[in-house]
Order: structure tokens, then sequence, then C-alpha cells
């Protein structure tokens, strides 16, 4: 990974065989970034999204392998406890132009990623909410 910081603006390149959230929850640990929206495209070889079933309260996560380009990558980096916590969404299309996405659970690199993460002066943790099964903003 490399980025340059630009402002409130860090601008994201990944690499072959890097791995999405890994660097991005990396990144906010080394920078101290609290909150932020994320947006990005790129390619990768193997990716994994869920969706949660709010009857169930589960994730059912699917995992793909093959070339495919990253169409959207969409999410929020808050905190957790004290600790980075990265919520993000995911949708990659395949040489027939199929697109699966998700949640994303993992995402590797196949050639590159560029990734704008925007800060967001404040700050916001996350709570886990009984009813809904899923960790919430939590503005307290």
């Amino acid at each position: 990974m490399e980025y340059r910081k630009f402002d409130t603006t860090f601008l994201i390149r990944l690499d072959p065989g890097e791995e999405i959230c890994e660097q991005l929850l990396a990144l906010a640990e080394k920078e101290g970034i609290q909150l932020a929206r994320i947006s990005g495209l790129g390619a990768v070889n193997s990716l994994t999204v869920g969706v949660f079933d709010t009857q169930t309260k589960e994730y059912h996560a699917n995992t793909f392998e093959g070339p495919y380009e990253i169409v959207s990558l969409t999410g929020t980096l808050t905190t957790k406890d004290g600790a980075p916590y990265l919520h993000t969404h995911f949708a990659a299309g395949d040489a027939k132009g199929h697109v699966v996405g998700g949640h994303l659970n993992r995402a590797v690199i196949s050639a590159t990623a560029e990734i704008v993460l925007n800060l967001i002066p404040g700050t916001v943790g996350r709570k886990f909410s009984e009813e809904i099964g899923l960790n919430l903003f939590d503005f307290q």
C-alpha cells in the first residue's frame, strides 16, 4: 500500500496480493483515523461478500474467485471499543458483466485499487444492537 494525504483526504493505492480490509484498518491505526468515508475501484481476484438476514440475524457469505473489476467500494470507517471499525459494501463484475456484491468481508487485489478516504471531523463509535443484530452508529 502506498498513500498520500491531501488536507482531509487520503489517496490510497493497493497492490497485487494486498487485502482491502486489512490495509484500510492498518492505515486507520497508523494515522489515528477515527471517522471517514470510503470509496474506491480497481481489480480483485478473490472476494468474499455477505448479506445480513434480518430474520435470523446471521450473515450469509459468498466467496468468488477469478478476475473481477471493482464496480463499487463504499463505506465508513468509525471506531468500536477504541479500535478502527470498517463497514464497507462491495460490488464487482466478471468478464461476462455479471455483478456480485454485498457487505465486504475480504477482497484480494489482482492489479491495483484506487481508494479515496475522506476524513470527517469528529468521532462516531459503534454499539451492538440486540434488536437489529448489528453494530450501529453510536452517537453518545
